[in-house]
């Protein structure tokens, strides 16, 4: 048994499922993780020594990589300085003035501590500030683990929500209205049906929790029209593709401006920290300066602050033309051999992929149920075996980064395009 598999019967016993986060464990690809010593670069070393190009970077924050020197220096310079204080610093001001230059929507913005924290409260100030109770979420987008947005896709586009999770009341659950991702006639008939009661839109204006899937032609032109018309509030959540496409976000590539956005993964850099902010006038009805309560022990954490502001003053353009360069080298080397499988599809929006086990690239989360998630998780296991480590799901996507050699560009494509011809045997 390797060492790997042993830590992971120790977890077992003591962690539930033994994994601090379900799809960690490989239940949708088989086999035991392996459990990482060290990342290096854009590599990761298990407990065996074995080395992996690293194409999950911890779920999407590390965009340059383990253990960039200048983040290192930062966090150490930080942490030397103590660790936390539960009161204001400089740092935590300039990370904000940071973000509000960069992304044109966000005038203010609030610092936290996970993406989860800023979904909800950025949906609570969206209820607060209409007084209204419902949103929308879009079938197949994820918004952290919190009750509102833990919802299946019931029995049809203009009903309430059901719980996907005991534990999440009904009655929370109903709160909740579900539309099609890329279906904007869908959010048009929620919003005949509920107009005075809507508060609230909130999707990944792209997604990446079913897979990568960019939004269609026109789709978020029409949400914002929408929220105009009938006095809801709009709301990105970029946690996983603010900073990692096009200029920076997702808005800004496609030209749309929230109400809202919620930030998290790369503006921590690899810690635990997130943001949400847009209007003035939303954010000043947060506490204290307004009645909508929201806060957080360690929300602007001085370690976590410093990190984040490593990270993304390095996100030049440079920075990211090479993604898009990494990116387009990839898709290309793969287009061939997922051509030749007839049953594969690829799609890419800057450093952000997926290979769908569906002969044509899925618009919205019913298209992606049709996946052969069998055949993915032998892909996922061909790949590990040649040393490149991909979401243990169908369902994710992989994350590019800029410091990815030529070398490595090619060792991935060498590696995928034989986990393809594996796959199908």
């Amino acid at each position: 048994m390797s060492r790997s598999s042993k830590l992971f019967a120790r977890a077992r016993e003591v962690i539930p499922g033994g994994v601090n986060s379900p799809v960690r464990a490989f239940q949708a690809v088989g086999g035991d993780p392996p459990f990482i010593q060290r990342g290096e670069g854009c590599t990761l070393i298990d407990e065996e020594g074995h080395r992996y190009l690293d194409l999950v970077a911890s779920w999407g924050p590390l965009i340059l990589g383990h253990a960039d020197p200048l983040v290192l220096g930062a966090v150490t310079g930080a942490i030397a300085r103590g660790s936390s204080f539960g009161a204001p610093t400089e740092a935590e001001v300039e990370l904000a003035e940071l973000l509000v230059s960069l992304v044109p929507s966000v005038e203010m913005v609030r610092l936290c501590s996970s993406g989860t924290e800023a979904t909800m409260h950025a949906i609570r100030l969206a209820r607060g500030a209409t007084g209204r109770d419902l949103i929308i979420k879009m079938i197949g987008c994820y918004h952290g683990a919190h009750d509102a947005v833990l919802v299946a896709a019931g029995s049809g586009l203009a009903t309430f929500g059901t719980p996907s999770s005991p534990g999440v009341p009904a009655s929370v659950a109903a709160n909740t209205l579900l539309a099609p991702y890329n279906d904007a006639e869908a959010v048009a008939e929620l919003f005949k049906q509920h107009a005075d009661r809507i508060a609230a839109i909130i999707l990944e204006p792209i997604a990446g929790n079913m897979g990568v899937i960019a939004p269609a032609a026109g789709y978020l032109q029409a949400l914002r029209e929408l929220c105009d018309q009938n006095g809801a509030v709009l709301i990105f959540d970029e946690v996983m593709c603010g900073f990692r496409v096009g200029n920076g976000t997702a808005q800004e590539l496609y030209g749309v401006r929230p109400d809202l956005t919620c930030f998290g993964k790369i503006v921590g850099g690899g810690f635990p920290l997130a943001a949400f902010g847009g209007r003035a006038d939303l954010m000043r009805q947060l506490a204290p300066s307004g009645p909508i309560y929201q806060a957080g022990t360690l929300s602007g954490n001085p370690v976590a602050v410093a990190a984040g502001l490593a990270t993304l003053k390095q996100l030049d353009a440079a920075a990211f033309a090479r993604m898009e360069a990494v990116g387009a080298a990839v898709e290309e080397g793969l287009r061939m051999p997922v051509a030749y499988h007839g049953d594969l599809s690829f799609t890419r929006v800057g450093s952000m992929f997926t290979l769908f086990y569906r002969s044509e690239v899925p618009t919205n989360f019913e298209q992606v149920m049709e996946c052969n998630i069998e055949e993915y998780a032998r892909y996922f296991r061909a790949a590990l075996a040649n040393g490149v480590y991909l979401p243990p799901s169908q369902f994710e996507s992989v994350f590019l980064s800029p410091r990815l050699t030529d070398a490595e560009v090619a060792q991935v494509i060498e590696g995928l395009s034989a986990a393809i011809v594996v796959a199908e045997m």
